[in-house]
């Protein structure tokens, strides 16, 4: 199976990933790899343009393989916000598509902690990118009435 986790930054989809998958399990998370291709003394999450163009392509490549053996083990791939084309793609592979977001407060307060503010920019992008309830909408209940 096809696990795709998505969310804003430091919204918890690598301790998602941590609670749900075992060993025998592949999980493709960027700052994984990033943290993997770097040398001693990297910050956890780095994100250094050239550190960061090596572990996109070997993502990329990751995924592609992951993909392959999907029937086999249970793959686990962060992508924080994919776009119709890679919703599609992950559509036509069956994946489970999960969601993680702890709100927006929380979220901002995360980054303010652990990660560069630039990441800021990229959690209000997720967060703008949205739908939004309808004005008249009202959310589901938590039992049957």
């Amino acid at each position: 199976m096809l696990y795709v986790v998505t969310g804003p930054p430091a919204s918890g989809k690598s301790t998602w990933i941590d609670a749900h998958a075992t060993a025998r399990d592949i999980v493709i998370d960027l700052d994984r790899i990033t943290q993997a291709l770097t040398g001693p003394g990297a910050p956890q999450w780095n994100q250094n343009p050239l550190q960061l163009h090596v572990a996109h392509r070997a993502r990329y490549a990751a995924i592609d393989a992951a993909i392959e053996v999907r029937d086999k083990v249970d793959v686990y791939l962060i992508h924080t916000m994919p776009n119709p084309k890679a919703l599609a793609k992950y559509k036509r592979l069956d994946a489970r598509i999960v969601v993680v977001d702890p709100g927006r407060e929380v979220t901002m307060q995360r980054i303010a902690a652990m990660r560069d503010t630039n990441m800021q920019r990229v959690a209000s992008r997720w967060y703008n990118s949205r739908p939004k309830a309808s004005p008249g909408a009202m959310p589901q209940t938590s039992r049957a009435w």
